[in-house]
Parts: C-alpha cells; structure tokens; sequence
C-alpha cells in the first residue's frame, strides 16, 4: 500500500484580482482533500473573498514563526499574511515567504494561482516557471501540461516564434526529454512513451537546413539508446489525431503554442501545469487570471481540483 505524503501544500493566490478564490473555494466544497492547505495571502483580500462566496469553513491565522513549531493538522485551512496587498511587489512577497518555507524543509508542495506575466515579471523572465526556477538556481527544468490521459511539454516555453529555431538544440531536447522521463519514473512509477513533434510542416522544408533531420532526429536516437522510450520527429498536424495520440503518454513540442493549443482544445480546464526538475513539486491551474470573469461566480474549478488532487497524492 502507498503510503501518502501529509506535508502541507503552500498555495499563493495570485493576482489580487483574479479568479482564484473563487475556484478554491468551490474546491473546497466539491472535494475532501487530507493534506493541510497554507494560503499564503492579504488578510483584507481574503476576508473580502471570503465573504463575497460565503465560505464558512474555517481558515486559521497562522505566523511564519509558528509554522515551523505548531503542529499543522490533517485537512485544516491556515493563511499566513502578507501586508499590503497594493505594493506592486506584492506577488512576489508571497512567492519569497513560500521559497523560505520550502528551503527550511516544511514541505515540498506549491501551488501558485494565475499570474499576470507581463505585470508582475515585467519581462525579466519569460514566466513563473523560469522565474521560480531562477529562485532555486535550478538551469535544468520542464514545463509539463499534465493530464492523466495525455500530457504535453514544450520544449521553448514563453518565446516569440521568431525565436524558437536560435534555441533548439540536440542538447536542450535531450535534457527536456530526460527531465520529463525520469519524473514520469519517479514520482508516477512508469517509463512514459513520449512522442516528439517536428519544427516545420509535415517535417519538411525548402531551405537547405532541415531542424527536424539536423537537431531533432539524432536528438531522439541519443535517448534511444539510453533506453528511453520515444519516437518522431512526428508531424504536428496529425500527431493529436485520437489514433496516433493514444500511443503516447507525453508528446513534446519544440514551442508553446504548438502543443498546448491542441492540449487545452482536448481537455479544456481538465490538465494542471506542473514544473519538473525542480527539488519540489510546484503545479498551477492551466489558464490565467481571467479577469473579464471575476465576481461572475461561473469559473470552473475542475483544473485547481486537479492540481490539489494531484499534490494530495504525494
């Protein structure tokens, strides 16, 4: 029988205008999860929300002096405040008490709410994956948009398009692809199969340098021989047809849009990103803060369930 891991998960909020309390509230009540929850939050903010979506359940004040003394109770609900909620460092004020938590050894679990990139990173990073991996002096990590049916992983994350040919390499692939293998093994307990989508169309092109047979191909056969189970390059059109996509659990793409398009066409709210490499187990809801929907009460939470679910398992 598993044994289950109780350690507490951190969860930062967010933007202070997003719609994440809303979805963790209806989290909460749709589901029973046994790890206890640390909100990590402006008070006002919270009692605001609190409020505004009548939640009762009770969520205990708790000091960052105490976390590590106090005993933190299976299935409870604490918050350790952050003042100020207008500072324009705010995000990163709760982002810095949870990184301390974690380097002291609490716990091994994050969860972030949406973030507004281009306001809070300020174009100093390309997003929260690169940023956090920054803060944990991590050079080696993935993002992965996990669902349990099919999962995806770019190998560029946030870059403009006119930037992805400058940073592909047979390394780059190779590490992600080894990052993405050796967290499927370790914390999912089965090699996956992993399928690795071409740069150009129909994996072909008319200029006399092919990315697809020059860096991707001996990219895929290096990792063959390491005994890691992946094929391609693979054409992005028809690699997500039912009949091919059943035959891999991670198909790899060379930028952003190129797999998660597809990804959140099929399962919609129904996958949770998750940042492999790191020396924890950081996952985020799979979509923004989606402010044309605060206050509406009509945001489907099934992608912060996942995400709580998923770090309630370990």
């Amino acid at each position: 029988m598993k044994l289950v891991n109780f350690k507490p998960i951190l969860i930062i909020p967010g933007e202070t205008r997003s719609i994440f309390f809303e979805i963790f509230f209806k989290s909460i009540r749709s589901k029973k999860f046994t790890s206890p929850l640390i909100l990590i939050c402006n008070k006002e903010i919270l009692r605001k929300e609190v409020k505004k979506y009548k939640f009762y359940k009770k969520i205990e004040l708790i000091n960052l002096n105490q976390i590590f003394k106090k005993k933190i109770k299976k299935k409870n609900i604490y918050f350790i405040e952050i003042k100020n909620s207008n500072s324009k460092n705010y995000v990163h004020e709760c982002f810095k008490v949870a990184f301390y938590i974690i380097k002291r050894g609490l716990t091994n679990k994050l969860i972030n709410g949406p973030i507004n990139k281009s306001k809070t990173l300020k174009r100093k990073y390309p997003g929260m994956t690169e940023y956090i991996s920054k803060n944990f002096n991590q050079k080696k990590f993935a993002m992965l948009i996990y669902n349990n049916k099919l999962s995806v992983s770019p190998v560029t994350t946030h870059l403009p398009l006119k930037m992805v040919t400058k940073k592909i390499t047979k390394k780059l692939i190779a590490e992600k692809i080894t990052i993405i293998n050796t967290f499927y093994s370790q914390k999912l307990g089965f090699k996956p199969k992993i399928g690795v989508v071409g740069l150009n169309p129909h994996c072909e092109t008319l200029s006399k340098f092919n990315e697809d047979t020059k860096i991707i191909l001996p990219a895929i056969n290096s990792l063959k021989k390491k005994n890691i189970q992946v094929s391609g390059p693979h054409p992005s059109d028809t690699i997500f047809l039912k009949s091919n996509r059943k035959k891999f659990n991670v198909i790899v793409g060379m930028y952003h849009d190129q797999v998660l398009t597809p990804m959140k066409t099929l399962f919609e709210y129904d996958a949770i990103n998750i940042t492999i490499g790191l020396p924890f187990l950081r996952v985020t809801p799979d979509h923004g803060p989606n402010e044309m929907m605060v206050g509406k009460n009509r945001s489907n939470p099934i992608s912060l369930i996942k995400a709580i679910s998923f770090l309630d398992k370990r």
